[in-house]
Parts: structure tokens; sequence; C-alpha cells
């Protein structure tokens, strides 16, 4: 698939069919996240696969009742993981670059998934707290994403954008 169309056609998907993902395209998932670019190479996060229910169902608690989430059939958990970062870049690797790599990872494989026919949304309003609690992440790790991935329980439809005019400026 070109990579312009597989852009294109990404959508959020907020609805999930009740089929399981092949094991193949959740592993071509993960590896074109760990071949996204990272902060001096140092790949500061950790993704978290959650496919039991009962932890996907402990996700929507976490995030504010979005109940799609317990439909997908797998939710990767994106966190910083900033003791990656910080002995090379200190506060800013441990504030930012760590947030960064995490989140270069997940874009990485929303279109990883939507190349393999997946479709998944980006999840960012959730109780960080609620989320480490529920999976049992280690302390030093911090959820920054939670990206449910599986196959469109229904057609996505374009969503309006704002005009380059309006989004591009000359410096």
């Amino acid at each position: 698939m070109d990579f312009f169309k597989i852009v294109e056609d990404r959508r959020s998907m907020r609805k999930y069919a009740n089929t399981p993902i092949e094991d193949e395209k959740l592993h071509k998932i993960l590896e074109t996240a760990n071949k996204a670019p990272s902060a001096g190479n140092l790949q500061g996060y950790e993704i978290y696969i959650v496919r039991k229910l009962e932890q996907r169902k402990a996700l929507v608690k976490a995030a504010m009742d979005q109940e799609f989430l317990a439909e997908a059939p797998v939710v990767l958990i994106f966190c910083a993981n900033p003791a990656r970062s910080v002995e090379k870049y200190g506060e800013r690797g441990t504030s930012l670059y760590a947030i960064q790599d995490a989140t270069i990872a997940c874009a990485y494989s929303q279109l990883a998934a939507k190349a393999q026919g997946l479709d998944s949304v980006w999840v960012g309003a959730f109780d960080e707290n609620a989320v480490s609690e529920s999976l049992h992440l280690p302390p030093e790790l911090r959820p920054i994403i939670l990206l449910p991935v599986g196959y469109a329980g229904k057609e996505p439809r374009p969503r309006p954008r704002r005009d380059l005019r309006d989004l591009i400026h000359e410096a």
C-alpha cells in the first residue's frame, strides 16, 4: 500500500469488530514501532500489550468510560521510560524526550496497523495512576498513550482538517 494512501485513509476508530488480530500483524506493528526514531537512539519507551478482557475493562474505567477500549481485541500501552533518556539528556530527557519517543513509536504503530487493514485510535484522556495500577506497571514508567487496535466495526468517514493556509507559517 502506498504510504500517502495509508495516511489519507487512517481514521480514528471507536468501534471494533469482534475479530482477533493475527499474531503476524501484531508483530509487524511492534517491529515498526521499534524502527521509529528516538532521541539519541535510546528508545526511551516501553510498550505493553493488553489482550485480556478484564484488563481492557479496567482501561475503560481509567479512560473515562471509553467503552471501545474493551471492544478492541488489543490495546497497546505506550509508556515513557525516562531512565533510558536521563543519563544522556538529563531533565530534558526525562520531561520531554522519553515522551516524544513513546509518541512517535505510537504514530508509527498506527500507520503500520492501517497498512495491514487494521484501525486504531490515539487515546490520551485517561488517569495515568489508574492505568499504571490496573496493569501493575513499574513505578518508573509513565503511560502516555493507549492505542486500541482491531478491525473496524463500522466504515470510518473523513473528518475536516485545517486548511494549510491556516496551519503553515513562514518564520
